[in-house]
């Protein structure tokens, strides 16, 4: 059997893959990614879409993907209202909390297409793609892969970036506690009547989550967490009666709409991990978690994940054995904090607008009225939402 020897194998050419890759194109390792399938661009406009915090543009900027991606396409949030389900109102401003944005608003496609051509260009790296993982075996010293071409790799590390349902964190045995909301999240784009001002607007309702995103020019991209049954009534509706049911659930702030990408739906769940590395083995994205989209969060979670273990592997000495348990314990701790509250977070999130105890409407609805008219805490969660990711 021949092998090919890499440093490091990252499996998955996703978002969180692909940016780990391009973060390490400076660095001594040898790097190979399998992939399946290359990204393709979106023939109109991507229904996937990502908010993507400060913080994680500040990384695309420093890993050179941001600066190439196509500037008509990329939708600042200059602010951001939500509403509850009895009256109550709380309202983010970037203005008033000191920052530039509070995000920008990026289909998946265009980051996954620019992403790809930057490691498509990268001297330490090897694509295998189309290709597919069919055994892996780990041993003190290396782990070797053998893919369905029948090609056979190795590395002192394996970057499981292969996404909720990834085949290396099942191979290798690691847990994942996944918990299904009984919702799915319904996506899709829409052109709207009047300007959507770079606001973002998202409603806790009584089917659901549902939030507004501004894109580029006067369109929105929405995503609705709502029970099964809903979504999949939904899905079953004409163009036009699918706009009006969207423009009437927002009070039809924007006026009409009309229908850009059909709509889609994906089930929602929790998926947490009580350990996301093991000797050889490192997780990241959506391979290590995975929480309700109400926060619009999870990909910056999965780009903080690829900066944190870049970070650690590049500042590793020569000598160091970048696939050590005890190493990948220090990425493992890292991420840890950051990503159990932003779960933590939504998860009670969803928990407490989804329950309809008696008295417990008007209670959540004064505690949004109250923080709205707490500026200094309002800022706090702003500037915690922005900056921790």
């Amino acid at each position: 059997m021949q092998v090919t020897e890499f440093d490091i194998l990252i499996v998955g050419g996703g978002l969180a893959g692909l940016a780990l890759a391009s973060a390490l194109g400076d660095t001594r390792f040898r790097i190979a990614l399998v992939e399946r399938r290359p990204p393709r661009p979106a023939p109109d406009w991507d229904a996937r879409i990502y908010a993507v915090s400060p913080a994680n543009a500040d990384f695309l900027q420093a890993i050179g993907a941001w600066k190439h991606m196509a500037p008509e396409r990329i939708a600042p949030i200059h602010s951001m209202r939500v509403f509850g389900d009895g009256g109550a109102q709380l309202d983010f401003s970037a203005y008033e909390a000191g920052v530039e944005e509070l995000g920008w608003i990026l289909e998946s496609s265009l980051m996954a297409c620019e992403l790809w051509e930057s490691v498509k260009r990268q001297g330490n790296l090897t694509l295998h793609c189309p290709a597919a993982p069919q055994a892996l075996q780990v041993t003190s010293a290396t782990a070797v892969l053998t893919l369905n071409d029948n090609n056979h790799v190795s590395a002192k590390l394996v970057v499981g970036a292969d996404g909720r349902d990834s085949w290396v964190r099942e191979a290798l045995g690691l847990r994942a506690i996944s918990t299904p909301y009984g919702e799915m999240g319904l996506v899709a784009n829409f052109e709207c009547q009047h300007p959507h001002r770079g606001i973002a607007r998202q409603w806790f309702r009584c089917d659901g989550v549902l939030a507004w995103l501004p894109m580029a020019g006067n369109r929105v991209s929405i995503v609705w967490s709502t029970p099964d049954e809903n979504a999949r009534a939904m899905l079953a509706l004409s163009a036009e009666e699918l706009c009006a049911r969207v423009a009437a659930a927002g009070n039809n702030e924007l006026g009409t709409f009309k229908l850009l990408t059909p709509a889609a739906a994906f089930p929602l769940r929790l998926t947490y991990l009580p350990r996301i590395i093991a000797p050889r083995l490192a997780l990241l994205g959506d391979a290590a978690h995975g929480i309700h989209p109400l926060s619009g969060h999870g990909i910056n979670l999965g780009y903080q994940d690829a900066k944190a273990l870049a970070a650690l592997l590049a500042a590793s000495p020569d000598w160091q054995d970048i696939g050590s348990e005890r190493l990948l314990r220090r990425y493992q701790r890292e991420r840890r904090e950051e990503t159990l509250s932003m779960q933590a977070a939504t998860h009670a999130l969803h928990h407490l607008f989804a329950k309809d105890f008696p008295g417990l409407k008007p209670l959540r609805n004064f505690g949004m009225n109250l923080t709205n008219r707490l500026p200094p805490l309002k800022s706090f969660l702003v500037r915690y939402a922005i900056g921790a990711f």
